[in-house]
């Protein structure tokens, strides 16, 4: 039974690795690293399924989920820029609840660093809060009687 569940962690892997491939560049070191990181977390949530019903660890220390370039998901390791709340939904949790579980910060953001950097410079350059002052401003709404 364990090989069987093996080897279907392995395909599902394989089809997984083939989409990230379709998305993104990626050489050939990557593909087969990545294809044995996603059958691992596979076989690994597998297995707590099994378990005696225990308290499931996460895939990393939760203080080293968010990385550089990518977010681990605590719950099945897969490597993402961002965890969306419909990753979160297949694991049958809320970004609120997810946070929760593996005591983050209400507050955390669950970006990677460099997209976190890049949405701040990005709002920055914007600079919305002068273009609010400025349209109150224009609107004629102050002394009007």
């Amino acid at each position: 039974m364990a090989d069987m569940q093996n080897d279907d962690a392995f395909v599902q892997a394989l089809s997984i690795t083939r989409a990230q491939a379709g998305v993104r560049s990626m050489t050939a070191q990557e593909i087969v690293q990545y294809a044995k990181e996603v059958a691992q977390g596979i076989r690994q949530m597998q297995g707590a399924g099994e378990g005696l019903g225990g308290a499931v660890e996460p895939a990393v220390d939760p203080r080293d989920a968010v990385r550089e370039s990518s977010v681990v998901c605590l719950e099945c390791g897969a490597k993402f820029k961002m965890l969306t709340k419909r990753h979160l939904a297949q694991h049958g949790l809320t970004p609120e609840e997810y946070k929760a579980k593996w005591g983050l910060k209400k507050g955390a953001s669950l970006a990677c660093k460099s997209l976190q950097r890049m949405r701040r410079k990005k709002m920055q350059d914007m600079q919305l809060w002068s273009r609010r002052k400025d349209f109150k401003g224009e609107t004629g709404m102050e002394g009007a009687e």
